[in-house]
């Protein structure tokens, strides 16, 4: 079996899974949405305030809300010994990851689509003109949480505290990623609009690499 085929299937299952009962998803976009609402109300920000720190607050919600959704992405397997099993079918180890990054992307994506127009509403910011540019660099960023996040929920799923150990994994590698989203996210919505293509490129470089390393590493990742 062809690992596009093999993470076909694995990315079929996770989403029947989650949408069969939508606890995740639904906890993850009612908790980024309070965390988004809160910040509106904490700081009450002015329409040039918005377009400054709008972009920076965006991207810690998504962060939060990709921290909650990509801790169970391993976890869930440990309940049968599911992991075990995929391992041993006859498929290329990538496979498995590749299938939950794709699940897990799908799932963080529709979190944003919720997320971004409230964030619009809320801090009276326009995204007139700029929607199409807007979201390839919601796509590179959330790709970026998505990878890395999926890695280090296989890594630490047989850790004991693995609820504290992927947060503290996750955030410093994210931390370039994260300059970036709000750079070229806080270009799209000044004054002028305009999408910078260093942090672009950085985006995309970034997701590259870490993609790259999952494909050569995977083994070693899903070892016990």
């Amino acid at each position: 079996m062809t690992t596009a085929r093999a993470a076909a299937i694995l990315l079929t299952k996770e989403l029947r899974l989650e949408f069969r009962t939508r606890e995740l998803l639904n906890t993850t976009v009612i908790f980024a949405l309070v965390v988004v609402v809160l910040f509106s109300f904490a700081f009450n920000p002015t329409p040039e305030e918005s377009r400054r720190y709008g972009p920076g607050l965006l991207w810690i919600a998504f962060l939060f809300a990709g921290s909650l959704m990509l801790h169970p992405s391993f976890g869930r397997e440990q309940a049968n010994n599911t992991l075990d099993a995929l391992r041993m079918a006859p498929v290329s180890t990538f496979a498995i990851l590749l299938g939950k990054m794709l699940a897990n992307f799908i799932f963080l994506s529709l979190a944003e689509v919720v997320l971004v127009p409230v964030f619009a509403v809320l801090y009276n910011v326009s995204l007139a003109g700029v929607v199409g540019r807007l979201i390839l660099v919601l796509i590179l960023g959330t790709l970026g949480i998505v990878i890395t996040g999926t890695v280090f929920s296989a890594v630490s799923a047989h850790a004991r505290m693995r609820e504290l150990l992927l947060p503290l994994l996750l955030l410093p590698i994210l931390a370039p990623l994260l300059i970036a989203a709000v750079e070229a996210t806080a270009s799209l919505l000044a004054d002028q609009p305009d999408l910078d293509r260093t942090w672009t490129t950085f985006l995309a470089g970034f997701d590259i690499v870490f993609l790259t390393a999952s494909w050569l590493l995977c083994d070693f990742l899903l070892e016990e």
